[in-house]
């Protein structure tokens, strides 16, 4: 039948471009009357509707609806954007599945921004790149285009504690549909049941509120973090009042602790069983991030973080551990660990302590202003202090006693009251590198004879 057929129209009628086998090379496409030709003997010779014709190998689209292609072309971006606006993420990242002008509509930032706030409250994007990493950015400084987008995926898997929103999420299931991986709970301590229950992964979110007196025993490596507007640790505060507002226990290797104040706030401020009880109290073999956070006791016994036992190895880095009645940070029984880039300032006694064969790694501490001894180490206290700033302290910025044997380079002790080092009576060797010992210079040492 093929070979019977001839004349431009039957040459290159679509069928036989279809068969391709029986043409040896590719040819022009011919003129618009003979593919009109082509196609009314197609019809007529096979009886049935004819098929779109190929140019350059390519199908020619269908035009687009009417209604359709206004709604993807012609309809201002403002309205656009407004329709978008009452769409959840999931529903926001299908939508820009439809075409191009769709996707870069539903990748404005304003609109993640309204999501991104509503769900973690942060007027800053808080970017999560890693397990035990967090850090805010300013949008406008951050290169890729939106910010709001990429923190809101790093977050997306979490609880949240949210007290009197939970019941309100759990009877809106069509208002939040989409959001089943986003679990919400009243308390911490009921947070933390879920993290033991497999209910999520171990990453909790704490909203702004004052949370007191809920017993934080910490045995998982969970991630907890403040969120909220603004500063955010001055608007998420946990307190107690009768025991250690936090405890690490053994399993809390790689637990995560940021962008919270975490007080300790007895009754009886000087009540002597209170001695063992602290902001902070971090013992044997384990070892969390304590980042970014206020730390506050106003009980006059005890210390605001104490670090004890064997494996005990905490990383403590940017807070503030200041205004405390008794010390600020308390190292000892082999107790080791990380802190650094600290605020320091204003405690009762000492700022830290080390004592009993503690062995802390202490670098760039700021240290100051304290009614006591800036760094006081005793008792076999050990310990390596560098690039640290001490200044301002009632007694001594530095002071080793009792057998201690601190290392301590490239520190800047000065402006102390009553004297800069005191070397104290039996004492071990004391490595003091390059020191920068302005405005007054007092090394005191008493020996036994």
């Amino acid at each position: 039948m093929v070979a019977e057929e001839s004349g431009p129209g039957a040459q290159n009628s679509p069928y036989q471009l279809r068969r391709k086998t029986l043409i040896p090379k590719r040819t022009a496409c011919p003129a618009k009357s003979s593919m009109e030709g082509a196609s009314t003997s197609t019809t007529e010779n096979f009886g049935h509707r004819a098929k779109r014709a190929r140019m350059s190998g390519k199908s020619q689209d269908l035009p687009a609806a009417p209604a359709e292609q206004y709604l993807q072309e012609k309809l201002p971006d403002e309205v656009v954007l407004k329709i978008f606006s009452y769409l959840l993420e999931q529903d926001l990242c299908r939508a820009a599945c439809v075409c191009k002008r769709f996707s870069e509509l539903a990748n404005d930032p304003i609109l993640w921004k309204r999501l991104y706030m509503e769900v973690f409250e942060y007027t800053r994007p808080m970017m999560h790149p890693e397990p035990g990493k967090f850090y805010q950015i300013n949008p406008e400084e951050y290169e890729p285009p939106n910010p709001w987008k990429e923190s809101f995926q790093q977050l997306y898997k979490g609880a949240h504690v949210k007290p009197g929103f939970a019941e309100h999420f759990y009877s809106n299931p069509t208002r939040y549909k989409g959001r089943e991986n986003m679990l919400y709970y009243d308390t911490i301590e009921d947070a933390l049941g879920g993290v033991q229950e497999a209910h999520f992964d171990g990453l909790i979110f704490v909203h702004s509120g004052i949370y007191t007196d809920e017993w934080i025993y910490i045995e998982s490596p969970i991630t907890m973090i403040g969120a909220a507007p603004g500063k955010v640790a001055d608007k998420v505060i946990i307190e107690n009042t009768r025991d250690s507002t936090f405890v690490f226990m053994e399993g809390s290797e790689d637990a995560y602790v940021g962008y919270m104040t975490i007080r300790f706030n007895p009754d009886d401020k000087s009540a002597q069983h209170h001695n063992a009880h602290h902001c902070l109290e971090i013992t044997v073999n384990c070892s969390p991030v304590i980042d970014h956070c206020i730390i506050r006791s106003t009980c006059t016994v005890g210390s605001a973080v104490c670090v004890s036992g064997q494996g005990a190895c905490p990383n403590i880095k940017h807070c503030n551990i200041s205004d405390c009645e008794n010390v600020g940070l308390y190292i000892t029984d082999h107790a080791e660990g990380i802190y650094e880039d600290n605020e320091i300032s204003n405690n009762a006694l000492a700022g830290i302590w080390v004592k009993n064969h503690g062995n802390p790694i202490i670098r760039r501490n700021h240290i100051h202003h304290g009614r006591d001894v800036g760094v006081f180490t005793f008792d076999h206290g050990m310990g390596y202090f560098e690039s640290c700033n001490i200044h301002r302290n009632r007694i001594a910025g530095f002071e080793v006693k009792a057998y201690a044997n601190p290392t301590v380079v490239r520190c800047e002790i000065h402006h102390g009251q009553t004297g800069g080092i005191y070397v104290h009576e039996k004492r071990e060797r004391t490595v003091l590198g390059e020191q920068n010992l302005c405005k007054q210079f007092c090394w005191c040492m008493d020996y036994l004879k």
